[in-house]
């Protein structure tokens, strides 16, 4: 679904992602399937739950030195994120937020990472 050898993100497929060349998967391995990076670190995005994006979802970026938030949404683009929600992450410092399907977000994160810019990444994995 998604291939980038240059990474960080180096792979993305259903519920599988490679970063930096350690897999995290809903088949147990590393972080999961729902994963979240700020500042080059990796971990689990244990706060997502369902489909509909709360704040206390997406609490943990609030105030950290990021400009752009990239959010996968799904494969399928499954989750939801009502405009509350992305209005609470411009309420705490971040400026811009972006929404795509997870192999795009990926994409997406690569690019502003390689660009030198202040991006974190929330992804959801399957769905």
């Amino acid at each position: 679904m998604f291939d980038d050898p240059l990474g960080p993100i180096n792979h993305f497929s259903w519920g599988r992602f490679i970063i930096d060349g350690t897999t995290h998967s809903e088949d147990g391995l590393g972080y999961g399937k729902d994963i979240c990076i700020v500042g080059g670190i990796v971990s689990e995005w244990t706060e997502r739950h369902g489909h509909n994006l709360k704040k206390k979802m997406v609490a943990r970026i609030f105030n950290l030195p990021v400009d752009i938030l990239v959010i996968g949404i799904g494969v399928h683009s499954a989750l939801n994120v009502p405009e509350e929600t992305v209005q609470e992450l411009h309420a705490h410092g971040i400026a811009d937020v972006e929404l795509h399907p997870t192999h795009l977000a990926c994409a997406r994160f690569n690019e502003l990472y390689h660009q030198g810019r202040r991006v974190a990444l929330l992804a959801h994995g399957t769905c």
